[in-house]
């Protein structure tokens, strides 16, 4: 199985941008999803930036995939996503059916989660417009996606999002100018200062959700790495991580480890616990509420 890394989901700075992408260049990621896919208004990394960032990425070896937003609310988003689909270098995730019609049998492209892909036939019109890989919605199942694989087209990759904040919806409104009582033209940018999102929680205090800007998150982070058998079993391809502001290096070593059979999930589990320990999930893996976890390891 390859290993990537998904689109960075928060508004870091610019600076903070640039240096995490660095740091990637060094680590053992096959694939690499840039660009911005939440929120138009955030500027600090502009087109032009994505792709001097591409440039270093793919000098380092990795595969490059511009991301496209997920929410076209503009003409300029339009505009936008005209110049991404129209690069001429780089594969494109489309997360929009708009993203789609501009690549559709011009050009192959990646389908995103957010093109609700659930049946056979859905994922056999993706394939038939020219994607070579669609990633999972993320609270697909393990049975469900076996019954897809099973019917899968030739020539057509599956990847699954397997560690991270899952991003779970998208609005019109922003959820962290309405949490400092702004209007959303008048956001100030703060979700900036969030680098992980904005945890919400329960009146009993525990997590639930997360805020990111438009975008609504869980609260705990899906993790997949105990079930990379079934992962494999199953016929995925690619396993993707989500971009954090803390270790991202080192879980996508412990993830690489694992696919290369020199290191146990038991062990990778505990590692990854030891980085963030509050609680993690996997439960939409399983079919289960996604908030519920059904293998965890236990020091001994």
């Amino acid at each position: 199985m390859k290993l990537s890394l998904g689109p960075n989901l928060y508004y870091w700075p610019r600076e903070k941008q640039q240096a995490y992408y660095e740091e990637i260049s060094d680590s053992p990621v096959d694939i690499v999803y840039i660009g911005e896919t939440v929120c138009s208004r955030r500027h600090v990394m502009r087109l032009p930036d994505w792709l001097e960032v591409a440039k270093m990425l793919t000098a380092a070896g990795k595969e490059v995939v511009l991301s496209t937003l997920t929410l076209i609310e503009s003409e300029s988003d339009l505009k936008t996503m005209r110049r991404i689909t129209e690069n001429g270098g780089f594969l494109v995730e489309a997360n929009d059916m708009g993203a789609v019609h501009r690549l559709a049998k011009r050009l192959p492209f990646i389908a995103g989660p957010y093109l609700n892909i659930y049946n056979p036939q859905t994922l056999g019109l993706i394939a038939s417009l020219g994607a070579r890989r669609w990633v999972i919605p993320v609270e697909m199942s393990h049975e469900t996606l076996l019954s897809l694989q099973q019917a899968r087209p030739t020539g057509i990759e599956t990847e699954v999002f397997s560690y991270g904040r899952l991003p779970l919806a998208f609005s019109s409104r922003c959820f962290t100018a309405r949490f400092h009582n702004l209007p959303k033209d008048d956001c100030r940018f703060l979700c900036i200062n969030d680098h992980d999102g904005k945890t919400m929680y329960t009146r009993e205090g525990k997590p639930f959700l997360a805020i990111n800007g438009i975008q609504t998150q869980s609260a705990l982070s899906y993790n997949l790495i105990g079930d990379l058998d079934s992962l494999q079993q199953t016929g995925v391809d690619v396993v993707r991580i989500s971009p954090q502001s803390k270790h991202s290096s080192a879980v996508i070593r412990l993830f690489r480890d694992c696919i290369d059979k020199k290191l146990s999930s038991a062990s990778a589990m505990q590692q990854i616990d030891a980085l963030f320990p509050e609680s993690s999930c996997n439960g939409y893996w399983h079919g289960r509420p996604g908030l519920d976890q059904t293998w965890k390891i236990h020091a001994t």
